[in-house]
């Protein structure tokens, strides 16, 4: 399988004069995991908004196999976006969300088995532990070359964060994965890379992820 590489550079975004992001840069390949880490504020989210394609800066360039994509989520299997937020209607069921996303709900199944009871279950019916699992695993089983995680570990059991990771190493066979979490050391435990965005919005691309986080005061 041919590697595909998306490259998020120069991107800038401020807020009535005040900057969040400025010259960004990050790289993510398939067959590789990117963790995204920074403090609360530091634009983790927006960044990953830029590069889907949703929210304009001031400037970016966001790029696949160095051509440039100005609106990247319109290109069909190009990548999705997991947001923080629960995207889902919930008057639909588990199956038709499926349907919806391309993603074999059969496939979801057999990572995890409990889900084959819910086939027809309402979204807004489950857990908000139970929406965040089926919202992570739509966006992670879709058939795309990329894929963009904001917090997937969130309202998670630790039985299941640790399933999940599974799914992530699993998926990255195919795709290229950029996870963002406040739960940093599963973010370490997958990342073949780190990048840690610092104040004033810059990117640091980390060579020993661990000791360098502690430098930098993000593990205190």
């Amino acid at each position: 399988m041919t590697t595909q590489v998306l490259e998020a550079d120069s991107m800038w975004l401020e807020y009535s004069g005040i900057k969040i992001l400025q010259n960004i840069y990050i790289k993510v390949q398939t067959g590789q995991v990117v963790g995204l880490l920074g403090r609360n504020g530091t634009g983790k989210s927006s960044l990953l908004r830029m590069i889907f394609g949703t929210l304009r800066g001031q400037n970016q360039s966001v790029r696949v196999d160095k051509q440039y994509m100005e609106y990247p989520y319109q290109q069909k299997g190009l990548l999705r976006y997991l947001p923080q937020h629960h995207f889902i209607p919930p008057h639909l069921s588990l199956r038709q969300v499926c349907d919806l996303y391309g993603v074999s709900f059969e496939e979801m199944c057999l990572y995890f088995p409990k889900l084959k009871v819910s086939e027809r279950e309402k979204i807004g019916n489950l857990s908000g532990g139970g929406a965040r699992l089926v919202e992570t695993l739509l966006i992670l089983l879709s058939p795309v070359s990329f894929v963009l995680l904001d917090e997937p570990f969130t309202h998670l059991a630790p039985v299941t964060v640790d399933l999940l990771k599974e799914v992530i190493q699993e998926q990255k066979k195919q795709k290229g994965i950029v996870v963002s979490d406040h739960a940093y050391s599963h973010v370490l435990d997958l990342s073949d890379e780190v990048y840690l965005i610092v104040p004033v919005g810059r990117s640091i691309l980390l060579k020993d992820a661990r000791e360098e986080l502690t430098l930098y005061g993000y593990t205190a």
